[in-house]
């Protein structure tokens, strides 16, 4: 499977509700694999079918570091059915949104229910970065960006950078870099 062009900042499509998967079939685990490849080759950790221009309720993570085993999880239709009180920050980014980091502040705890690449339901308890990483995921999904969890000052500055690079017909570009997992930011 071939890696996808990824969606940037400020394309609308980042700002689309994906629709559910009806079915779990062979076409939405070729989706799957597509995502993880894509996801791969971009040194992320987390992506949502949109973030590559396909408006469906996908995600994919791994949190694995660099010279640890791969660890995917594709969650389809994940929809989060508990969350706590208490929140982290964690300094965030984003794919869409290259080079481009800011603290949100999260429930420090979710349980999300999705399907799995066969179909059948699973329940997953997460905190830390695999909680923050599910949050912004299904934010996607919902056409919300982590810069949406910021203010309006800061939000207002990174949408013009991108407007201008697309103006003047640049694309932003991600550079290779070594997958890194966001450290929490202590409240």
């Amino acid at each position: 499977m071939a890696a996808a062009p990824l969606v940037y900042l400020p394309d609308s499509k980042l700002r689309l509700v994906s629709a559910p998967v009806e079915r779990v079939d062979d076409e939405v685990r070729a989706l799957v694999a597509t995502m993880f490849e894509t996801m791969y080759e971009a040194a992320g950790i987390g992506l949502a079918a949109i973030q590559i221009g396909v408006a469906r309720r996908v995600v994919t993570i791994d949190l694995a570091g660099k010279d640890e085993e791969p660890q995917p999880l594709a969650l389809i239709n994940p929809e989060i059915v508990k969350a706590s009180d208490e929140t982290q920050l964690y300094d965030e980014g984003c794919l869409s949104i290259p080079d481009y980091y800011e603290e949100v502040e999260r429930p420090a705890r979710v349980t999300v229910r999705y399907l799995d690449g066969d179909g059948a339901q699973q329940e997953l308890e997460a905190d830390g970065l695999l909680a923050v990483c599910i949050q912004h995921e299904i934010d996607h999904l919902n056409g919300v960006l982590f810069i949406d969890h910021i203010s309006r000052l800061k939000r207002d500055r990174v949408v013009k950078k991108f407007e201008k690079a697309r103006a003047i017909g640049e694309l932003p570009s991600f550079p290779k870099r070594e997958r890194r997992a966001p450290e929490p930011v202590e409240a």
